[in-house]
């Protein structure tokens, strides 16, 4: 298996297949943001899978595909295809904001996905423009409404719930996935480039125990994902909530993900700047032996925790340009 020099094996690569995204949502990208990375030093579909089957062959065994938003990289499910067959794969998802999704949900499905997280953050249309910057409410919830006549089971809703925004629309959210058999994970806003650290997000540690009693939660034991997300669920079985506390209650000890941004370079946390660059060895003709070596050697610069709340402006980088 693949482990760090702090013991943690790293069993799940995130693979980001742009950066671009058609939303500029108050907490990711500002508005007018213009610094994409230009598509010649994108990774390719062959690139993208040698590094997974190299990673494969390691021991990781969990991949999810994420942006900016992914399903603007043309031709996704022909990528999702390749790489659900590769040896060692056990677990392929997606992250997506669902504005494409009806277009793209069936395709996915049959090339193999398993998995996805759809991104949305209220019910109330006027909630969502404020945020997303962009009218895309229905979009999303036709998006949502194909992936599950596609055949997807597990989906979740990825929420983030910001002081005096959204905070107010939970309960109203529970009460959406309970109907649609919808996952809620709520997500603590990190200060990760200049939105980031100018978004007030709400202490999720905090509310457990209010949502715990009014919703009659208690732990699940269940496997719902290889990522960071604590859940809990109804005794009537009807709810499962996921929680995501960066910030209140870090998980470093136990961090068991990179991340690969859509030029190749390998970020090893989001709240450090430790990176390795992989597309100048690939496009160099390495061997496989050589990637693998690359792989170990950057995988030995994690970071044993990010400093968040000690540094919260020492990440400059927006999300979408590490890779959701």
């Amino acid at each position: 298996m693949l482990s760090d020099r702090f013991g943690r094996t790293i069993e799940y690569l995130r693979v980001s297949v742009t950066d671009r995204c058609d939303l500029r949502c108050s907490y990711c990208i500002p508005k007018g943001f213009k610094g994409f990375e230009e598509p010649e030093n994108w990774l390719t579909f062959d690139e993208m899978e040698r590094v997974i089957a190299a990673f494969a062959r390691l021991g990781t065994r969990r991949f999810r595909l994420t942006g900016g938003e992914p399903l603007l990289r043309r031709n996704l499910p022909e990528l999702a295809a390749r790489l659900s067959a590769l040896p060692g794969v056990e677990d392929l998802s997606l992250t997506t904001n669902g504005t494409q999704l009806d277009k793209h949900a069936k395709a996915l499905f049959d090339a193999g996905l398993g998995r996805l997280n759809v991104s949305l953050d209220s019910l109330r249309r006027d909630c969502v423009q404020e945020i997303s910057g962009s009218d895309s409410l229905e979009k999303v919830l036709h998006g949502l409404s194909a992936a599950r006549d596609a055949g997807f089971k597990t989906i979740k809703i990825n929420m983030v719930p910001m002081v005096g925004v959204n905070d107010g629309d939970i309960e109203a959210m529970i009460a959406f996935c309970i109907e649609h058999g919808f996952i809620l994970r709520l997500i603590e806003a990190m200060p990760m480039g200049s939105t980031g650290q100018h978004t007030q997000g709400l202490n999720l540690s905090r509310l457990l125990a209010e949502l715990s009693q009014r919703f009659d939660l208690q732990e699940s034991c269940k496997t719902l994902g290889g990522g960071p997300a604590r859940y809990w669920e109804s005794r009537d079985g009807r709810f499962t909530l996921g929680l995501i506390t960066p910030m209140s209650q870090h998980f470093c000890a136990t961090c068991n993900r990179v991340r690969l941004s859509v030029d190749g370079t390998m970020y090893m946390c989001l709240g450090q700047e430790e990176r390795f660059e992989l597309r100048p060895l690939l496009r160099a003709g390495c061997s496989d032996a050589e990637l693998e070596a690359a792989i170990r050697h950057a995988i030995e610069l994690k970071p044993e925790k990010h400093e968040f709340i000690e540094r919260p402006n020492q990440v400059v980088r927006f999300m979408s340009m590490t890779g959701g």
